[in-house]
């Protein structure tokens, strides 16, 4: 009963605590002048008009990334990310980091116009073997453009099977044959992997980390802190729903606070 009567009266004061976007965490000196508690990383997959969970309408994504324009969030990098959680460098305020993935031709087609059209970059999780195979994925020559234009095109595996699912030998093939290819179509050391699936153990936290990888996103939903697996980073994935803007805002704003104070479960 107590419990409720705090939730009543922490509702009523939702708005004032919302004036200003963002909850400032006084628990990390590595995140203390960000302006937010942790590090949002947000999630999607496609942008496109199909009317599935994991297709935002462009519409929407454009609603979305006008929303962190004007509200003075600063898109960050996986590089950006990683030297502050493991080396504590410091992030502008409201750091948010835009990852992709899967790799989806839609990523470049839809995606790429709004996000320049706000100043946004964002990191592409590819299926390698993927690329130049399927019509509805990307080409290495649009990853090489997209690269170009200050975007990050990051390995989430080779064939995007379930890594706990394989023996030793075909998870370290997934996650070293996509980094080499990766490095070697693109000119460039691969240090960023997406579980597919979400799917994840230690062990192969550690198979990462040995093929030279600096850090990996897992699907669980939160913000990446200093807390936080830097192989096992949270994530805060968006879908399409009956009222995709609203489930964002939600999703940035109000749930994360109901979360920490442990009214509810990610």
């Amino acid at each position: 009963m107590i419990k409720k009567i705090v939730l009543i009266i922490f509702l009523c004061f939702i708005p004032v605590i919302l004036t200003s976007p963002h909850v400032v965490s006084q628990n990390s000196t590595a995140l203390e002048n960000t302006g937010q508690d942790g590090i949002i990383v947000l999630n999607y997959h496609k942008i496109d008009d199909v009317n599935i969970s994991l297709s935002v309408r462009p519409a929407d994504f454009d609603k979305q990334m006008a929303y962190l324009k004007n509200n003075d969030y600063n898109v960050i990098t996986p590089d950006d990310l990683y030297e502050n959680l493991e080396q504590g460098k410091e992030l502008p305020p409201n750091p948010v980091l835009i990852t992709f993935d899967d790799g989806y031709e839609d990523n470049y087609k839809n995606a790429y116009p709004i996000l320049k059209k706000y100043g946004f970059t964002a990191t592409v999780f590819v299926i390698t073997s993927f690329l130049n195979k399927y019509p509805n994925y990307l080409t290495w020559d649009q990853c090489r453009e997209l690269k170009e234009n200050g975007f990050y095109i990051e390995s989430h595996t080779v064939t995007h099977r379930s890594l706990t699912e394989l023996t030793n030998e075909q998870i370290k093939d997934e996650i070293v044959q996509s980094k080499a290819a990766l490095d070697k179509n693109l000119g460039q050391n691969t240090y960023y992997f997406a579980y597919p699936t979400g799917t994840y153990n230690l062990y192969i936290a550690q198979m990462l980390k040995d093929a030279g990888y600096r850090a990996a996103f897992t699907i669980k939903y939160g913000t990446a802190e200093t807390s936080s697996n830097i192989f096992a980073l949270e994530r805060i994935p968006i879908f399409h729903t009956a009222d995709t803007f609203s489930s964002f805002y939600r999703r940035l704003n109000y749930i994360p606070l109901f979360e920490k104070l442990g009214w509810i479960k990610s």
